[in-house]
C-alpha cells in the first residue's frame, strides 16, 4: 500500500516486493525480514520467538542458495510456517510439563516507520497496524495464514497453497473467511 492512499485501514507502508527479482539470496532475505518477522510475531505472540523463527529459517535457506530465485518466495514462506509451527508445538509441550508457567502475550512492538515524515501519519499508520494485527491475532491460524500470504504478502493463490500444504480451494476458503471476520472486527475502526 502506498503511504498517500487512502484506505479503509492503513496499514504502514512496509518494503513492497521489489519491481525486479533479487540477484542473491542475500538481496531477498534482506528484502523479505521485515514481513518475516511480522508473520512469525502474529503467529507465535511472542517477540524473541518470532525472532528465532525467522533467524532458523533465513540460515535454512542459505542451503538453498542454488535454486532458482524463482523458488526463494515459496520455498522460504514454507520453511518459516514450519519453524513457527515447531515452536507453537514445543511451547505447548512445555506447558503441559511446567503448568506455572505461562505464554507471555504482552509487550507493544514498536512498529515506527522511520521514512514517514508526518508524526500523525506515523501515529495513525502504527495505530492502524496495531488493530489490525490484534484482529489477525483473534483469528484461526489457517485463516491467519492465508490471509497474511495472499494480501500482505501478495503471493498467488498457487504459492500460498504450496506454502499452507493445502488445495487451491482450501486457500481461497480460509481467504474468504479471514476477510470476512476482519470486516467485521474492523467497521468501526474506519
Amino acid at each position: 500500500m502506498r503511504a498517500g492512499t487512502l484506505a479503509p485501514v492503513d496499514i504502514p507502508a512496509s518494503p513492497a516486493p521489489a519491481a525486479a527479482s533479487p540477484t542473491t539470496l542475500e538481496q531477498f532475505l534482506s528484502g523479505v525480514s521485515a514481513r518475516a518477522f511480522r508473520f512469525a510475531e502474529l503467529g507465535l505472540r511472542h517477540r524473541e520467538d518470532a525472532l528465532d523463527a525467522v533467524q532458523d529459517a533465513m540460515a535454512r535457506m542459505l542451503g538453498y542458495r542454488d535454486r532458482p530465485a524463482a523458488e526463494w518466495t515459496p520455498l522460504f514462506w514454507s520453511v518459516l510456517r514450519s519453524r513457527i509451527i515447531d515452536v507453537q508445538r514445543r511451547r505447548t509441550f512445555r506447558l503441559t510439563w511446567l503448568s506455572d508457567v505461562r505464554d507471555p502475550d504482552g509487550g507493544e512492538i514498536d512498529w515506527a516507520d522511520e521514512a514517514t515524515p508526518d508524526p500523525a501519519r506515523a501515529h495513525d499508520g502504527r495505530e492502524a497496524w496495531g488493530k489490525l494485527a490484534q484482529a489477525l491475532r483473534g483469528l484461526p491460524a489457517r485463516q491467519r495464514e492465508a490471509f497474511t500470504l495472499r494480501v500482505l504478502e501478495e503471493l498467488d493463490v498457487e504459492s500460498t497453497a504450496k506454502i499452507m500444504g493445502c488445495s487451491e480451494g482450501s486457500v481461497k476458503t480460509h481467504l474468504f473467511r479471514a476477510r470476512d471476520a476482519l470486516q467485521k472486527q474492523l467497521e468501526d475502526f474506519r
